[in-house]
């Protein structure tokens, strides 16, 4: 590998893939980075270390980059279930919560148009958003994270009796919004395979999906359906997570398995898609998420158990 070609490789790492190709020509190397995004420190510190990195390629006298600030295409993170009842709202929130601290730029949308949840597990049911030319601006969420949610747009406990293509109009607004310099948006689906998930494969073509389940067979087998209907779209699995799996006894400790044991984990391998990873049963869990603070955001062995399934998904999406 030439001088150049490996400073090149060590660019791609640096910036995470902001910037371009360098060129060298009469001593002088050129690149292009952009800084959507960033702030001033980060900006100028990239600039920095750029510059550091490229005066150390042979004969080059000077490095100058062109910054712009490319807004980055928004890439939609699904996560469903075949089946309600098995923490797929829990599981959606903490994991945007991890994907943050991991130092993604992460929104998260309620799909759920009939039963939306978000803003009482995000603590945000007191915002209502605006809208900027003709576009919502979403509302902040736990850590600061831009959320949306039908919870956010109509009065708290009104049912909404809208058929489908009401309801296909209004998960576009919701994705559709003003999401800033968001690249991945965490994207709760309703249980099932219905209008939403239709219009969310067929019209806003998801990079990939997580599919949530808990160990149990009636749970994985509409688990499979769900897999089935994305993989007929052509959407990327990202992998299957077993939710409720294991409960530790508050006064003794020993673990039982209401749910079962180890079935999202042997059907993941059946259909040949990774396992992200086991979220127990906790009355922790329940408690924080009820309240508006989900376990994600702290410390602790539950908030690792997130952060291990957020890692992986992280990984996917960098791969991706």
């Amino acid at each position: 590998m030439t001088e150049l070609a490996d400073f090149a490789a060590r660019l791609t790492a640096l910036t995470d893939g902001r910037a371009s190709a360098p060129r060298i020509r009469d001593g002088v190397m050129t690149l292009s980075l952009d800084v959507g995004g960033l702030g001033a420190d980060q900006r100028d510190g990239l600039a920095a270390a750029i510059r550091e990195g490229g005066m150390t390629v042979p004969g080059v006298s000077d490095v100058r980059i062109a910054m712009t600030a490319e807004r980055r295409p928004l890439r939609i993170l699904a996560v469903a279930s075949g089946k309600g009842g098995v923490g797929k709202s829990t599981l959606s929130a903490n994991l945007a919560i991890a994907l943050h601290r991991l130092g993604l730029k992460v929104g998260l949308v309620d799909a759920d148009i009939y039963g939306p949840s978000q803003a009482r597990l995000m603590g945000s049911e007191d915002q209502k958003p605006v809208a900027r030319d003709k576009k919502l601006s979403p509302v902040s969420g736990v850590m600061g994270i831009p959320m949306l949610s039908m919870a956010h747009l109509v009065e708290p406990g009104k049912a909404l009796a809208w058929r489908g293509p009401m309801v296909s109009g209004a998960l576009g607004q919701l994705i559709d919004a003003d999401w800033g310099d968001t690249e991945w948006l965490v994207v709760d689906l309703p249980p099932g395979t219905g209008d939403i998930q239709l219009s969310m494969v067929q019209k806003h073509k998801p990079a990939g999906a997580v599919i949530v389940s808990t160990p149990q067979d009636l749970a994985l087998i509409d688990a499979t359906r769900a897999v089935s209907l994305f993989a007929q779209a052509g959407v990327p699995m990202v992998g299957l997570v077993e939710n409720m799996s294991g409960y530790a006894c508050p006064h003794c400790g020993e673990i039982s398995d209401p749910f079962g044991q180890g079935g999202a984990e042997a059907t993941a391998q059946d259909l040949a898609m990774p396992f992200l990873g086991r979220i127990p049963l906790a009355i922790d869990i329940r408690r924080r998420s009820d309240a508006g603070d989900p376990p994600a955001a702290g410390e602790g062995p539950h908030a690792d158990a997130f952060r291990a399934i957020a890692q992986k998904v992280a990984d996917w999406a960098k791969a991706n």
